[in-house]
């Protein structure tokens, strides 16, 4: 097999595993740092940063070369990767993250050119799709577990650590594999529009989370930080409608079935970050699992995900795009049921059959709305409709988790107070923190009644999905 192919297998390993490796680890990582209340900004600066970093990277390579992009992509992902496993304090990590993130964005991108430009034709450039789709599958069940293992057998310090010989060996592969031919194409890059999004997404992130700790809503700060979300994405909407080449284009907006689909998107995808973050804390919290065991119980969503859209695949033809939608978002529905009911006496089983229902429903779901894509787009912007989606679930993910967050920190952080025993970790080793049985059975009964409402939330965004799968397009642009 080529070797830069190899070397782009393993750079997307890294970024697809660094999504979920840390879930596992959450636990062990506030027991360290402290900041239980900041556990959602670690993913949403990560998400955040990919999210917007993947477009501006996408032009960096048009502009300056994918080879040459592509390794300062994995420089910077290995840079913020050793950072985040010497942070001394959560607000360090959750920096570090971002940096992380800059560079993952750099990977998705790229990593998709260079495979259409490694492989002529159509039947090989699907086949070589294909290996970069199992990667991402795969390592949705790699990475929980890895994580665990490496929690409970080291610390958590060397999820990070891991990527270095890996991301050394790639950036190797390809500076010495990979020869390209550089066109100068001119293109020119949103750096504003980036900048202004960035600063009023974060202001509003912030906000949300910060106040569902302190409940100062209305508060003079607060206030002022509405004001400076609300003017810097007022702006942001004023400069996209003007830029040649907009980080955002707001034109698509035009399209409602186009909308209907990102919508779906929005909603489903936030679903997954609740399940890849919270199974694990309640695993560990009121189930009293390990890391590894914790790591487990989220393998069954990855699992099924991929044999339902390998099943997806074979059901085309047979029903509309639409129907199996619509299969997905009631598999949805029902896991998130499931999950909603959790509670201190749950047992591990209503873990595995809600995580796998949701894995069923994303495995119908999102095959079939990159197919509704090309549907539903004008061919013109079937590049940039594609790259406006996969923005979408990125920046579902990023803000998904800060809402959750909020319900988490709402519940339970003043009953949390109440034992007046500082900061609770979430690791689940409450008996070794000087709590007595009934202390201990409070935090897991407060633990849990917080992880229900979050999944409450999350059935709210599937019958979201629901209702918008009604009106997914089951005709083409071309047939209208």
């Amino acid at each position: 097999m080529n070797k830069v192919f190899i070397a782009l297998l393993l750079v997307t390993a890294l970024a697809a595993i660094e999504g979920t490796i840390v879930s596992t680890a959450i636990p062990s990582i506030t027991a360290d740092l402290l900041g239980v209340d900041l556990i959602s900004w670690i993913y949403s600066a990560y998400l955040l940063a990919t999210a917007i970093a993947a477009i501006i990277f996408g032009k960096l390579a048009d502009l300056f070369g994918r080879k040459r992009m592509i390794i300062i992509g994995i420089i910077i992902f290995l840079v913020g990767s050793i950072l985040c496993g010497l942070a001394q304090t959560m607000e360090q990590l959750i920096v570090f993250r971002a940096i992380q993130g800059i560079g993952a964005g750099s990977i998705l991108p790229i990593t998709l050119t260079m495979v259409g430009e490694l492989f002529k034709t159509e039947k090989e450039r699907a086949k070589g799709q294909s290996y970069l789709s199992m990667v991402w599958g795969v390592s949705g069940v790699i990475g929980p577990l890895c994580g665990g293992f490496i929690v409970d057998q080291v610390s958590w310090h060397f999820i990070f650590f891991i990527n270095v010989p890996f991301g050394l060996a790639s950036i190797y592969l390809i500076a010495k594999h990979y020869s390209e031919q550089l066109e100068a194409v001119k293109r020119k890059i949103d750096y504003l529009g980036a900048v202004l999004f960035t600063i009023g997404t974060v202001a509003l992130l912030y906000v949300i989370i910060d106040n569902s700790k302190t409940q100062a809503w209305l508060s003079n700060q607060s206030l002022l930080i509405y004001a400076v979300a609300i003017v810097f994405l007022a702006i942001f909407v004023r400069v996209e409608l003007k830029a040649e080449e907009p980080i955002i284009p707001l034109t698509l907006f035009k399209n409602s079935r186009l909308m209907v689909i990102n919508a779906l998107t929005l909603c489903a995808m936030a679903i997954v970050i609740g399940v890849t973050v919270y199974i694990p804390i309640f695993a560990q919290s009121v189930l009293g699992k390990n890391a590894t065991q914790a790591g487990l119980l989220l393998t069954p969503m990855s699992i099924f995900w991929t044999v339902n859209s390998i099943m997806a695949g074979h059901l085309i033809g047979r029903l509309t795009n639409k129907r199996i939608i619509q299969m997905g978002t009631i598999l949805l529905m029902a896991g998130a049921f499931l999950l909603s009911r959790l509670s201190d006496g749950s047992s591990d089983f209503s873990v595995y059959i809600g995580s796998s229902l949701i894995g069923l429903g994303m495995g119908f779901i999102m095959p079939m709305l990159m197919i509704s894509i090309q549907k539903v787009a004008d061919p013109k912007q079937l590049g940039t409709s594609i790259g406006l989606n996969s923005f979408t679930n990125t920046f579902s993910q990023a803000v998904g988790a800060a809402f959750f967050g909020m319900i988490f920190n709402l519940i339970t952080s003043e009953k949390m107070a109440s034992l007046g025993k500082g900061e609770i970790q979430l690791n689940g080793e409450f008996a070794k923190g000087g709590f007595s049985a009934d202390e201990v059975s409070f935090l897991k009964e407060t633990i849990a009644s917080g992880i229900s409402y979050i999944y409450i939330a999350a059935l709210l965004f599937a019958v979201c999905t629901f209702i918008f799968s009604f009106f997914i397009a089951t005709k083409s642009r071309s047939q209208v």
